[in-house]
């Protein structure tokens, strides 16, 4: 590992079930509370029923999921909306972390971050996030997240391997667009994803 690497995320939206394991496996790891979700699973769906004349209908009714967590962006707009520096970008991966023994639980970053990433911990006041499974990758482990994901629908590495591999693809509808924060995303856009949908439903499974 260089000072120079940045670590991100790669998210197949192709193969991804929704099954939530991944989720899970985050929360179980660090033992989160109720209410706090660092990796969150979203299903996307589009598409309607149109009737015939005959009286038949013909539908294209479709549905993709996508997980996702924090991004640990080259633009981290959570780092710059922290008042304190608790919200910081470490040089040595590009992780993005929160030091508890700094935040003041005002928020500041969840409301900048146009990904939800930042989630307040109620009873210690303080904000938490994806920290991309730091001690994991200290000793050579990939983050919870990966290693339990059954279809193998995502991947973790230097970002810009992920991108030689498969593309610079960062944008998928309805997340916002990646210009906002340069993500260390990249996804493998469903192929059932219309950027131009109006009546895209989004929530989260």
């Amino acid at each position: 590992m260089t000072d120079s690497t940045q670590y991100g995320f790669f998210i197949d939206t192709a193969k991804c079930t929704g099954c939530k394991t991944c989720h899970i496996a985050c929360k179980d790891r660090k033992d989160l509370p109720l209410g706090i979700k660092w990796r969150r699973v979203y299903e996307f769906g589009g598409g309607q029923w149109t009737e015939n004349e005959n009286g038949s209908f013909d539908q294209d009714v479709y549905s993709y999921y996508v997980s996702l967590g924090c991004n640990h962006c080259s633009n981290p707009v959570c780092v710059k909306a922290c008042p304190t520096g608790a919200c910081y970008k470490r040089s040595q991966d590009g992780l993005v972390l929160i030091d508890d023994s700094v935040c003041i639980g005002c928020e500041s970053c969840s409301r900048a971050c146009p990904y939800d990433a930042p989630q307040i911990d109620a009873d210690r006041g303080v904000m938490t996030k994806c920290d991309g499974c730091y001690e994991r990758l200290a000793e050579g482990k990939q983050p919870t997240c990966i290693e339990s994901c059954p279809l193998r629908a995502m991947e973790f590495g230097p970002i810009d391997e992920l991108r030689a591999k498969y593309g610079e693809a960062a944008d998928i509808n309805p997340l916002p667009s990646s210009s906002t924060t340069n993500p260390n995303l990249v996804i493998k856009v469903n192929s059932r994803n219309d950027p131009n949908a109006q009546h895209l439903n989004a929530f989260e499974v």
